[in-house]
């Protein structure tokens, strides 16, 4: 594929704050100098500012997840409308519903890509159906086995290309609440993410109430904002937990934070290929993290972080409490978690692949490319 001649859409359901949504952000980084023209859709958000600096026209369209048959058919015709208008000759989706809209209005002549950025056991029809004609992206190896095992879907429709994150620039805004628990002799215990199920930060906080009765000096900090704000809030208050355990709400410089604390915990119960330890390695803090789908693809137990099963309170506390006790040990799994950002993770890693991949994607809709 010629890039220079390209006019790519990509379709995310919204460019708020969140991982898919820092991807297709990415992705416009990467290609913003290299094609012709570069058009987003999605419902809004923040990340619109973003678009707008790099002059990316973005369309304000229904929610793709909708739910509503009406705003389903809406949004087809909205994107059938911006490939008619603005000369599309690549549609790049970022859901599954999103890439079912592509098939079904994309005239034949536009080739159509999309990234999986979680395992799915759902929709196992529709799925292949909107993938059918599709070049797809699998944000991690067992993301890919996924597509390949549950929907059915050949292994050479399928590329892997790992997330990534910029690196830290290194201009530290201090956050005097953690600042003030480190001169006290506190060791600071971070865990990043949507306060949602998916995350388990339930079990971050049994985890902690476990960690305490060793460790009291420890104190542990959630970045994040979502639905389970108050349940969390009422378990905090009824461990007695409140000089303990402190809930920071949504913040932007995630890495920043990170560079702050002692180590990182990621307490997910599922995830595609996450963006947390990937964060975490790149400001040189190391990771208790489940080993769930994508993760242990990132974190290598006892090489640069430490994996425990999902919803096990006790290993948790364990980890938690060992990387507290070995102070050495926890220092050579950040340097080997800088390394594996360096080699893997990095956003010119992610750059090269990408460019990479739609070089090599066919001048027309076939499959049968060679990548």
């Amino acid at each position: 594929m010629n890039l220079k001649n390209q006019n790519i859409l990509f379709i995310v359901r919204t460019m708020g704050l969140g991982g898919t949504e820092n991807v297709v952000l990415q992705l416009c980084q990467v290609f913003h100098n290299l094609v012709n023209k570069i058009v987003v859709c999605s419902t809004g958000g923040v990340l619109e500012n973003e678009l707008n600096r790099m002059g990316i026209q973005h369309y304000e369209i229904k929610d793709i997840s909708s739910k509503n048959p009406l705003d389903f058919i809406s949004s087809c015709f909205e994107i059938r409308e911006i490939i008619k208008k603005e000369k599309i000759t690549v549609v790049h989706s970022h859901h599954r519903m999103a890439a079912l809209m592509a098939e079904i209005v994309s005239p034949s002549s536009v080739i159509k890509v999309t990234n999986a950025h979680n395992t799915f056991y759902d929709k196992r029809f529709l799925t292949r159906f909107a993938y059918k004609h599709t070049h797809i992206v699998a944000v991690g190896k067992k993301v890919k086995q996924n597509l390949i095992d549950y929907f059915g879907l050949p292994e050479k429709q399928i590329s892997v290309i790992y997330n990534a994150v910029k690196p830290f620039d290194k201009n530290i805004d201090v956050l005097d609440v953690l600042k003030n628990k480190k001169q006290q002799g506190n060791v600071v215990i971070g865990n990043i993410g949507r306060l949602a199920p998916q995350k388990g930060m339930e079990y971050f906080i049994d985890a902690a109430k476990l960690v305490l009765k060793k460790h009291p000096n420890a104190r542990f900090f959630i970045v994040g904002d979502g639905p389970l704000k108050d349940k969390l809030l009422e378990m905090i208050r009824q461990y007695h937990l409140e000089k303990f355990v402190y809930l920071l709400g949504y913040r932007s410089d995630i890495q920043n934070v990170m560079s702050q604390c002692d180590f990182i915990v990621l307490s997910s119960l599922w995830e595609g290929l996450p963006l947390t330890p990937i964060e975490a390695f790149s400001v040189s803090k190391t990771v208790v993290a489940t080993s769930v789908d994508g993760t242990p693809e990132i974190v290598k137990n006892n090489e640069n972080g430490l994996l425990v099963e999902p919803k096990n309170i006790e290993q948790l506390a364990d980890s938690i409490c060992y990387l507290i006790e070995n102070n050495d040990f926890r220092v050579k799994l950040e340097l080997c978690a800088k390394s594996t950002y360096d080699l893997n993770f990095s956003f010119n890693k992610l750059k090269e692949n990408y460019i990479q991949y739609y070089t090599s994607l066919p001048n027309n809709t076939s499959l049968s490319a060679e990548r």
